[in-house]
């Protein structure tokens, strides 16, 4: 790309929530410059308008037309929607929503094309978006869909500890019948292989969690366990994954078991957001694993009620970023390293 630093594309996600500010915020760091060029697919004008409201004066976009005129030195925005769009702080609107996929689907574009390199999007409200263009319960089943990915892994990242999650963005109710034996080894194979290539872990240690209290006691509180939980984990340790559990949830994270793996899998959104967020909530990162290419996210939502308040802190979309730039470089170290791997030799007749 004419350029060793990489170019992040970022999504402004909703205009009437913390985005802006988060991503102003986050950029304000020079530093950030020396590890990538970061370009905003959004809106010079509702940029101007977050700015003024936070009372920011040391900070400004360079407005570019497309990702090729960025400097890499500066702070780079695209313009993505009309200048008639209307920002209410802290209000979910219709056009705000459709601002949030005018952007995310602009930057999604670059990256196909590979004018940019990774993208971190930035907070959406999931009803507002919704569209006859984005159908989907969020980011993270958009991408999949885009993509074509044969299966992907919402996993939370910080420096306490990984987790991914079997089931998504779905109703409570309906989780137990899509906790089933492929699709727990599915999930356990995305995220091996995501461990193997992003992170660059040799040979990774995963932690699965039951569904139900005390890992179903022996099926004394549910089947679950026993009748897919259990065989899947069979399944995946003959395939040669390191793959450890059933463990009750409240225990492996109450006793810091946690810490012995390099990550683990709840069954259920909440059972595994929950513990992740209490523990380090403002450092957190949401990746999707198992895509073809790097996104990643913030581990929080719009937070309309501190909209225009300067109270929101950007460490999470900090770091976000860098690991989407860390993120980029290990899949490339993971390709360069096994290119050209030595062939082997029978050596059982010598």
């Amino acid at each position: 790309m004419g350029n060793n630093k990489i170019r992040i594309g970022i999504t402004q996600g909703d205009i009437n929530g913390i985005s802006y500010e988060v991503i102003i915020k986050a950029l304000l760091d020079n530093r950030i410059f020396d590890t990538c060029i970061p370009i905003v697919y959004g809106s010079p004008k509702v940029a101007a308008y977050h700015r003024k409201a936070l009372n920011i004066d040391n900070f400004s976009f360079n407005t570019v037309k497309i990702p090729e005129e960025a400097n890499p030195k500066r702070a780079n925005i695209i313009n993505c929607i009309s200048d008639s769009v209307r920002v209410e702080l802290g209000k979910s609107t219709s056009m705000a929503g459709e601002a949030s996929y005018k952007a995310l689907d602009a930057a999604v574009q670059d990256l196909e094309n590979n004018k940019i390199d990774a993208i971190v999007t930035g907070p959406i409200n999931k009803y507002n978006i919704q569209s006859d263009k984005f159908n989907f319960a969020g980011h993270t089943e958009f991408f999949e869909s885009r993509f074509k990915s044969d299966g992907v892994l919402m996993l939370m990242v910080n420096e306490l500890f990984k987790v991914g999650v079997v089931t998504g963005h779905i109703p409570l109710a309906k989780v137990p019948e899509q906790v089933t034996k492929d699709s727990i080894l599915k999930k356990i194979r995305i995220l091996n292989n995501s461990l193997i290539v992003d992170f660059l872990v040799r040979k990774p240690r995963i932690a699965v969690l039951g569904l139900n209290p005390h890992a179903g006691d022996n099926g004394i509180i549910g089947e679950e366990e026993k009748e897919e939980i259990i065989p899947a984990l069979k399944a995946a340790r003959d395939e040669n994954i390191y793959v450890f559990g059933p463990f009750p949830a409240d225990g492996f994270f109450g006793s810091e078991t946690f810490k012995k793996f390099d990550a683990s899998i709840a069954m259920y959104h909440d059972q595994g957001l929950i513990p992740f967020k209490a523990m380090m909530y403002e450092g957190g990162v949401n990746f999707t694993a198992g895509l073809p290419i790097v996104r990643t996210a913030p581990a929080h939502g719009t937070a309309y009620e501190l909209a225009g308040k300067n109270e929101a802190h950007p460490h999470s979309f900090r770091k976000a970023i860098y690991l989407a730039c860390d993120l980029y470089h290990n899949r490339q170290s993971y390709k360069e390293m096994t290119s050209n791997p030595l062939k082997s030799n029978d050596l059982s007749e010598t």
